[in-house]
C-alpha cells in the first residue's frame, strides 16, 4: 500500500514541491498504530531518497540555467575550424554573361533571336542560356536550352544540347536507367540527334524509337543503309551471285575473283588504276599486300562492288575497310562502315576505343555516336582520364574540328561540368582554354569564355593570370568583368586600385546592387556599411550584405541580432551558404536542434556541400550533432513533418524528410514530399 502511495506521489511530481519548501521531519509513530521498528526504517529510507532527488534536480536546474564550461568545450569541438569572421566572407563572381542593365540585355537577346536566320537561331538561344546561367530560376535556362536544341541544324549541336538537357535533369542519378534510353520525343532521341537538318516543328513529335515498339535504335538506318537486326550486322550476300569475274585481287597466295568494271565503279582512283595508264590496267591479278589489308576484307569489298551491301561479322574487318575506303576514296564503303561501327557503340569502353578510330579515319557518324554516349554519361565520364584526353589538349580539339565536332557548344557544356566537379582542376583550365579557341572573335562567346577563365584562375589563386583574362573580357565588351579585375588587384594587394575601378564603374553606369556590394569590399568603417545598405536597397536578393552584417554582429558578441539579420534573407531566399552561417551561429548559441535542422536542409539543397569554408563535409557535421539532440523515432518524425508542413516551415520540413530518408532511402513517398518542398 505504501509503495503505491509513493509511486502516485512521484507521478504527481510531489518531489518538485520540495525544491521550494523545507522538508519537514516525519512525526513519530502513534502508539497502537501497528507501526513498529520496521516502519521507522522505511521512513528513514524514504526521507533519504527524497533528499537525493531534491539534490539531483537542483543540480540539473542549475546546469540548464547557466551554461557550464563543458558545454562551451562541446560547442568549440563542433566548430573545429573556427568561428564565422567577416574577413572570410566574400561575394562570389557570377560565371554567366551579366550586364549593367539586365532588362536591356534581355531585350537585345530577344531582338537577336527575331533577326537571326535558321542557321543562326540555335546560337541566339544559346546566348540566352549564357545569360540565365546565373539566375536562381533554372526553368529559364532549361527553356532556352530546349529552344536551342529545337532550332539546331548540325549533328554536333543536336548531340551536345540533347545531352545537356539530360544532364540538367540529373538523369544520371536515376537507378535502372541507361544513358541511351530514349524519351520518345525527337528533341532528345539518340537516334534522331544523328540526323542533320533543320526541322523545328518535328522535335516534339514521337520519334521512330517509340513507333518501333521498344526495339533498339537502328543507327545503320540513319545513313540510309539496309540493316538487319541479326547478329551479323549488315545483310550478308549469297556467294552464288559470283559469276567468276575477269580479274583477281591478291593478298599473298590467296586471291578473290571480281569484276573489273564493278571495282572501277567504287571510286575514281580505282577507275584510274584499273582503266588508266597504270600497269594494273593490263594485269589480271592485282596485289594489295602492301596496303596491309586481309583477304576477308577484300572479299567484303568484292561483295560490296556487286550488291552495294556489306557482309560483316567482325568489327576488325569493318575497321580495315574504313581505312581502305579512305585510301581509295570509296565514299559508299566508308559510309556503310561508318554506320555499321556506329551500331556497335553500346557502352563507355567501346565509345572510348571507337572514337579514336573514328577521329583517325574521319568517320563523322562514328565520332558523333561515341561522343553522344560519352556526353550522356556525364558527369561520371568527365572524371575518366581517357575521356579528358579526348577533349583537353589543342591537338584533340583539332582532331575533333576535322570531323566537325569541335564546337563552342561542346566545350561550353564540358567546361560547365568540369567547373561543377572541381573549379580548380587543370582539366577545367584546359577545357576553358579550348572554349576560348572555339569562340568567335568580338562576340558574346568570347566574353563568356574569357570571363569564366578569369574566375577559375581567381579560384586557383593565380591572380595575375586572372587579372589578364578579366581584362581581355572587358576589352571585348563584358563590363561586368571589371568586378574580376578589381578582385584580382585586391588579392594582389592593390586595394585602392580596386576601389577606383568600382568607383568609376558606379559613376559611369546606372547603379546596381552588385556594384555597391563589390565596392564595399574595398571600404572600411561606415563607408562599408553604407555601401552594403545601398546594395540591399537596390537588390534585396543579394546574400552577401546580410551575411556580412550577421558576421559583424557576431564579432560584437550580439549573437541574437546576428541570427535575426541572417533570418531576413532566409525568409524569402533559401541558399546553402546562408543556412550554413545560421547553423554556425546556432552551434555557438548551443541550440543544436536548430543547427542540425539547418544542416539537414542544406544537404537537401546540395548533398556535397562543404561546411566551414570548405573544410568539413556536411554529413560529418550531422554525425557530430546527432548525439547532442533528442533522437526521434519514425512516429515522432511523421508528427514533426505534419506540424512543420501545416505551418509552412519548409526548412524544418526538409530537415525532417532528410532525417527520414537517412533511415529509409528507398521510400518513394518521402521523395515525393521532398520534391514538392523543393519545387515550392
Amino acid at each position: 500500500m505504501q509503495q503505491n502511495i509513493f509511486a502516485s506521489m512521484r507521478s504527481l511530481k510531489m518531489v518538485e514541491g520540495c525544491k521550494s519548501s523545507p522538508v519537514c521531519a516525519i512525526p513519530p509513530p502513534v502508539p497502537g498504530s501497528g507501526v513498529g521498528r520496521g516502519g521507522t526504517g522505511m521512513r528513514e529510507k524514504l526521507f533519504q531518497h527524497i533528499q537525493d532527488q531534491v539534490r539531483v534536480n537542483s543540480i540539473r536546474s542549475k546546469s540548464i540555467r547557466t551554461p557550464t564550461a563543458s558545454q562551451d568545450v562541446l560547442a568549440e569541438s563542433l566548430l573545429p575550424y573556427g568561428l564565422p569572421a567577416t574577413e572570410n566572407i566574400e561575394p562570389r563572381i557570377e560565371t554567366c554573361l551579366k550586364s549593367v542593365d539586365f532588362v536591356e540585355m534581355l531585350a537585345r537577346a530577344y531582338r537577336n533571336v527575331q533577326a537571326s536566320t535558321q542557321l543562326e537561331r540555335s546560337d541566339a538561344y544559346l546566348e540566352q542560356c549564357a545569360m540565365f546561367m546565373g539566375l536562381d530560376d533554372s526553368k529559364l535556362f532549361s527553356r532556352s536550352l530546349r529552344s536551342a536544341r529545337q532550332h539546331a541544324v548540325d549533328v554536333n549541336t543536336k548531340v551536345v544540347l540533347a545531352a545537356w538537357l539530360r544532364y540538367e535533369r540529373r538523369e544520371d542519378e536515376l537507378i535502372g536507367t541507361s544513358s541511351m534510353d530514349c524519351c520518345r520525343r525527337n528533341l532528345e532521341c539518340p537516334r534522331a540527334n544523328l540526323v542533320p537538318g533543320y526541322d523545328p516543328e518535328s522535335v516534339f513529335e514521337r520519334c521512330a524509337c517509340s513507333r518501333s515498339h521498344g526495339e533498339e535504335p537502328d543507327v545503320g538506318n540513319v545513313v540510309g543503309m539496309e540493316y538487319d537486326q541479326g547478329s551479323s550486322g549488315f545483310k550478308e550476300q549469297d556467294d552464288d551471285d559470283d559469276d567468276g569475274g575477269d580479274m583477281s585481287l591478291c593478298v599473298g597466295d590467296e586471291e578473290v575473283r571480281c569484276c573489273r568494271h564493278n571495282m572501277a565503279m567504287l571510286s575514281r582512283p580505282f577507275k584510274t588504276m584499273l582503266y588508266g595508264g597504270f600497269c594494273e590496267s593490263h594485269r589480271e591479278k592485282v596485289s594489295f599486300a602492301e596496303w596491309g589489308i586481309s583477304i576477308e576484307a577484300l572479299r567484303a569489298i568484292e561483295a560490296f562492288s556487286r550488291t552495294r551491301k556489306l557482309s560483316l561479322h567482325d568489327p576488325r574487318i569493318a575497321l580495315e575497310l574504313l581505312s581502305f575506303a579512305n585510301r581509295f576514296c570509296c565514299d559508299e564503303i566508308k559510309t556503310a562502315c561508318d554506320g555499321y561501327l556506329s551500331s556497335l557503340v553500346t557502352n563507355m569502353d567501346e565509345a572510348i576505343v571507337l572514337i579514336e578510330y573514328g577521329l583517325e579515319e574521319a568517320a563523322c557518324l562514328l565520332v558523333a555516336t561515341c561522343l553522344q554516349l560519352i556526353l550522356r554519361e556525364s558527369p561520371a565520364s568527365m572524371q575518366d582520364p581517357k575521356v579528358l584526353k579526348l577533349f583537353c589538349s589543342s591537338e584533340a580539339r583539332e582532331k575533333l574540328a576535322q570531323v566537325g565536332h569541335a564546337s563552342f557548344a561542346l566545350y561550353l557544356f564540358l567546361s560547365q561540368i568540369a567547373m561543377e566537379i572541381d573549379m580548380k582542376s587543370t582539366a577545367t583550365v584546359m577545357l576553358l582554354e579550348r572554349l576560348v579557341e572555339c569562340a568567335a572573335n568580338n562576340s558574346w562567346q568570347k566574353q563568356l569564355a574569357l570571363h569564366q577563365l578569369g574566375i577559375v584562375m581567381l579560384e586557383r589563386k593565380e591572380y595575375k593570370d586572372a587579372q589578364r583574362w578579366f581584362e581581355a573580357a572587358v576589352e571585348v565588351g563584358h563590363v561586368y568583368s571589371l568586378v574580376g579585375v578589381a578582385r584580382a588587384k585586391y588579392k594582389r594587394g592593390h586595394k585602392y586600385a580596386a576601389f577606383k575601378i568600382m568607383n568609376s564603374l558606379i559613376s559611369d553606369h546606372p547603379p546596381s546592387g552588385w556594384m555597391y556590394q563589390e565596392r564595399s569590399l574595398y571600404c572600411v568603417g561606415q563607408e562599408k556599411i553604407a555601401d552594403l545598405v545601398a546594395a540591399t536597397r537596390l537588390d534585396p536578393t543579394l546574400s552577401f550584405p546580410y551575411k556580412y552584417r550577421a558576421a559583424m554582429l557576431f564579432e560584437e558578441n550580439k549573437i541574437g541580432a546576428s541570427v535575426s539579420e541572417i533570418n531576413k534573407i532566409i525568409r524569402f531566399k533559401v541558399s546553402p551558404d546562408c543556412l550554413e552561417l545560421r547553423a554556425w551561429l546556432s552551434i555557438m548559441m548551443q541550440d543544436y536542434d536548430a543547427a542540425l535542422r539547418d544542416v539537414r536542409a542544406l544537404l537537401t539543397l546540395d548533398s556535397n556541400y562543404m561546411m566551414f569554408n570548405g573544410k568539413m563535409n556536411g554529413d560529418q557535421l550531422v554525425e557530430l550533432l546527432q548525439p547532442h539532440v533528442q533522437e526521434s523515432n519514425l512516429a515522432d518524425c511523421w508528427m514533426q513533418l505534419y506540424d512543420r508542413w501545416s505551418c509552412v516551415d519548409d526548412i524544418g520540413s526538409l530537415a525532417v524528410v532528410h532525417q527520414m530518408l537517412q533511415n529509409d532511402p528507398g521510400r518513394s513517398l518521402l521523395r515525393f514530399r521532398q520534391s514538392l518542398l523543393l519545387l515550392r
